[in-house]
C-alpha cells in the first residue's frame, strides 16, 4: 500500500506533517510518499532515522494557501502538492492521500481529478463526534457544501450509511439535524429532506434530532446541509476549549475524557462521494494527528471503503 502525504499543508508543516509521516514508517509496513518542496524535506528528513526503501519523495513546487480561491488555484497551481497527490491517487500510483491544507482546495482537487462517484452531486465532509455510549456520530455535511438540496442531503444520507458499515455497523440509525423533532418542523429544506429520507428503502431513517441530542445515543449518522454542519462543529471545538480553560483554572488539570474532543488529534476523515480515498485532516493537525490520518487512510483502503459508497448509491429509488 502505498500512501501519499501532502507535506505543505496545514498550519506546522512541513515539520509536524514529516514527523508524523516518519512515526507510521516506523510502526507500519506501509509506503509513504512525500509529496512537496523536495529541498525542505530531505533537510527535515535528516533529523530521522527511518527505512529509506518505505520512502519517497515527489516533488512539488506550489502550494495552495488557505486564502485562495480553491477552484481557480487547482487550476492555475498545477503543481501544487495537493494536486500531484490527487493525481497519484486517480492514476494508481498510490491508493490513498491525506493533507491538512485547504480544505476547499483538498475538495476541489477531488471532484476535478479523483472524480464524483455516480449518483454523488456534491461530496461531503464528515466528522466524528463522541457520544455517551463510547462511540462516535458521523455528522454530514461540515462545511463542504453550504447550499443544498434534499436530494443531496439524501445522498448524503447514504453515503454516511455507506461509512458507518465501514466502520462496523451494518445498520446504522441516520437522522436529520432540525429544529425539533416533529416531521412538520424545520424549513422547506429540512421538511422535503425528512420526506425524501422517510421514502428511503433500506434506510434506518428515525427521524429529526436537535442539536442537544448530537452527544447522546440517538443515531449513528446525522445529515445537515454545510452551512449548518460546519458552524455546529466549529460552536464545539469553541465549548470544549472554554470549558478545557474553566475546568483546569479551577482543578489545575484537564480530564483525560477532552482528549476525545481535540479535534486536532482526530486525525481526519474521507471526502465521501469520490473515486478515491481522499483523507481531510484538521489544519491544526500536528505529529499524533497526522500518524491517525495515515491509519485512517490505510483503512479506507484495506476495507475498500470506496467500493462500499458505489454499492449503497446504487440502491437509491
Amino acid at each position: 500500500m502505498r500512501i501519499a502525504v501532502d507535506v505543505m499543508g496545514g498550519d506546522y508543516a512541513p515539520v509536524e506533517v514529516i514527523a508524523g509521516a516518519i512515526k507510521w514508517i516506523q510502526e507500519n509496513d506501509s509506503q509513504i510518499v512525500m509529496i512537496g518542496q523536495e529541498e525542505l524535506i530531505k533537510e527535515e528528513l535528516t533529523k530521522y532515522c527511518y527505512d529509506s526503501s518505505r520512502l519517497s519523495i515527489v516533488n512539488a513546487r506550489e502550494v495552495i494557501a488557505m486564502d485562495e480561491s480553491p477552484a481557480t488555484a487547482i487550476r492555475r497551481k498545477r503543481d501544487a502538492s495537493i494536486v500531484v497527490a490527487s493525481k497519484m491517487v486517480k492514476e494508481k500510483q498510490a491508493d490513498a492521500l491525506i493533507s491538512c491544507g485547504s480544505t476547499g482546495a483538498q475538495m476541489a482537487a477531488a471532484i476535478f481529478i479523483l472524480g464524483r462517484m455516480d449518483g454523488v452531486e456534491r461530496p461531503p465532509i464528515v466528522a466524528a463526534i463522541p457520544n455517551t455510549s463510547g462511540k462516535k456520530t458521523l455528522l454530514i455535511d461540515v462545511g463542504a457544501n453550504v447550499d443544498c438540496k434534499a436530494k443531496q442531503l439524501l445522498q448524503f444520507a447514504i453515503l454516511g450509511k455507506a461509512y458507518a458499515s465501514f466502520s462496523g455497523n451494518p445498520n446504522p440509525r441516520v437522522a436529520l439535524l432540525n429544529n425539533g423533532e416533529e416531521e412538520s418542523k424545520g424549513n422547506n429544506l429540512s421538511i422535503e429532506t425528512h420526506a425524501l429520507l422517510k421514502e428511503q428503502p433500506g434506510l434506518n431513517f428515525v427521524g429529526n434530532i436537535e442539536g442537544r441530542e448530537l452527544f447522546g445515543n440517538h443515531c449513528d449518522v446525522v445529515i445537515c446541509d454545510g452551512f449548518t454542519g460546519n458552524i455546529v462543529l466549529k460552536t464545539m471545538e469553541g465549548m470544549a476549549m472554554f470549558m478545557a480553560r474553566l475546568i483546569t483554572m479551577e482543578t489545575g488539570q484537564l480530564p483525560s475524557f477532552f482528549n476525545q474532543l481535540d479535534y486536532s488529534k482526530a486525525g481526519g476523515a474521507p471526502l465521501l462521494g469520490v473515486n478515491g480515498v481522499s483523507i481531510v485532516c484538521h489544519g491544526s493537525s500536528r505529529q499524533e494527528a497526522v500518524f491517525n490520518g495515515i491509519r485512517i487512510a490505510a483503512e479506507c483502503v484495506t476495507r475498500q471503503m470506496v467500493k462500499l459508497q458505489q454499492e449503497e448509491l446504487a440502491k437509491i429509488i
